[in-house]
């Protein structure tokens, strides 16, 4: 083979080895060696917002100072509870959340809630819930830190659901405390405790309402219970009871005490007790190792629209006192049922939860000013309020007698009347029932129509209806006339004695058509 054909060879073959190499390596302004295997791969894509409105890393930090500054001050608490029958009697639906236990038999049983320090020297907050029937001397504290340490119940108040009790420290760290009545719906928040034995879990959401009242979970033995929730849509599980719910500035707002439920678990709703009505009940609990609680003395209804413009009111807002207790602080200031309270020291009131909390914030013979409304006049009154104890309890009327005759027929100038636009009947007293009722006049509902108006405002069958616009109703044919000179679209004001004796206001309005 000649030289030529030797060297023509050999290009051929470096021209079939460059060809192959620019095959199977990638082009990134030049060429690069390499393999098809082992080929780089792009992942995801641009970071989609370049300059937002916002700086993430802020957020993320507020969340990240808050946990490291409140963590320390949040405890676990374990207590062995007495042995105890346990009621059949539970609302399957609003779930106290700790301690996470349930005991079928009568017998000592354990579980576990959070707490929050509020002094140096070791007094802790917690729900009532969490050392209920607890073993005295099995309440056991572990701190952030993982120290341990026993603790000794100072005082609970179960109208509240909150309980003070303390270990021995000093210089403990201790969390800062807000102002509950700051809050507002759709702020950040922060919920700190030990649910489902998680100790030191940090779960964060928004405030989704405030003055949540009527959930019927907080009730003392007496039936009482004041309720006036945060609620909140941070994560909180069995365990996290009696923690702290914190605001970004790091200041306890509330203590997370229950959650709504079907399963005992997270579904999206959880609440706390305000942090102002909380602090009220600890320095009464640390002081005293009880809770002197003022007292209005009066039952309270909310004033809705119908309810407004019964009463000529321009708006709805304040709450209608029901009922006024005898020896109460509102009797002896002059207040009457059908009054309406607007204010309380010039806080605005929407709810009777509004009122009933702001009293449990005060002490026997500290002095408020209501603002009233009676027969079409605003005006102020000075209450001195009272001492509540426990003999202190909703205004009854329960003098009936089980021999009284109540089958006496109504009085013969008496017939039955049916209000189809109102979507009841009525008819008048017999004379056994107005004795065993206490009363002299008045017309029984004897049915109402489901899903009519007053049915929808509350009114049910053996209702007792006394009055109508403050006039007294001695027939069915009184309730009559006064209707007839109503239009449609006007409202009535009734005054109703339920069947377990209790007085109530209720506002209905004629329909349309």
């Amino acid at each position: 083979m000649s030289k030529k054909s030797v060297l023509a060879a050999l290009f051929l073959i470096f021209v079939g080895i460059v060809f192959g190499v620019v095959l199977v390596s990638s082009f990134r302004g030049g060429i690069e060696p390499g393999f098809a295997g082992d080929q780089q791969v792009k992942l995801g894509a641009p970071t989609p917002i370049k300059n937002p409105d916002y700086d993430p890393k802020a957020l993320s930090k507020a969340f990240i100072e808050v946990s490291k500054v409140v963590s320390p001050t949040v405890v676990s608490i374990t207590v062995t509870t007495k042995a105890k029958k346990h009621s059949s009697d539970m609302n399957d639906f609003f779930h106290f959340f700790g301690p996470d236990f349930k005991a079928p038999d009568p017998e000592p049983t354990q579980g576990a809630g959070s707490g929050v320090i509020i002094t140096p020297e070791g007094y802790i907050l917690t729900n009532n819930h969490v050392v209920d029937d607890a073993d005295e001397d099995h309440v056991e504290v572990t701190t952030n830190s993982h120290h341990n340490m026993k603790a000794k119940i100072i005082g609970t108040d179960p109208s509240t659901d909150l309980a003070i009790i303390k270990v021995d420290g000093k210089d403990l760290p201790t969390a800062a405390l807000g102002n509950s009545d700051a809050l507002e719906v759709g702020e950040w928040v922060v919920a700190v405790g030990n649910p489902l034995g998680l100790q030191g879990t940090v779960t964060a959401g928004i405030v989704s309402a405030i003055g949540r009242a009527g959930l019927g979970i907080i009730r003392d033995e007496q039936g009482y219970g004041i309720e006036n929730f945060i609620q909140t849509d941070a994560a909180i599980n069995p365990g996290n009871s009696g923690g702290p719910l914190v605001n970004l500035k790091g200041e306890v707002i509330g203590i997370n005490a229950a959650i709504a439920t079907t399963n005992a678990r997270y579904q999206g709703y959880g609440f706390a007790i305000p942090i102002n009505l909380a602090q009220a009940v600890a320095e009464d609990l640390i002081k005293h190792g009880k809770v002197y609680r003022a007292w209005l003395g009066v039952s309270l209804g909310p004033v809705d629209e119908t309810t407004a413009k019964a009463l000529k009111l321009d708006q709805a807002g304040g709450v209608m006192v029901q009922t006024v207790v005898e020896g109460g602080a509102a009797k002896d200031a002059g207040l009457k049922e059908g009054d309406v309270i607007l204010s309380v020291d010039d806080k605005q009131l929407s709810t009777p939860s509004d009122l009933q909390t702001y009293i449990a914030r005060k002490h026997p013979a500290d002095v408020v000013t209501l603002k009233l409304y009676r027969d079409g006049k605003a005006f102020e009154k000075k209450v001195t309020l009272k001492r509540r104890t426990d003999d202190k309890v909703a205004a009854r009327n329960n003098n009936g007698n089980d021999n009284e005759d109540q089958n006496t027929e109504p009085e013969s100038h008496s017939k039955s009347l049916t209000f189809d636009k109102l979507g009841m009947s009525v008819r008048a007293l017999t004379s056994g029932e107005k004795r065993e009722s206490s009363i002299d006049k008045g017309i029984v509902i004897t049915d109402v129509t489901r899903f009519g108006e007053a049915f929808n405002r509350g009114l049910g069958r053996g209702d007792v209806i006394l009055e109508a616009d403050k006039k007294e109703i001695a027939s069915p044919g009184d309730l009559k006339a006064l209707l007839e000179r109503r239009q449609p679209g006007d409202a009535l004001l009734l005054r109703v004695k339920r069947g377990n004796g209790q007085m109530a206001y209720i506002a209905v309005q004629i329909p349309n058509s």
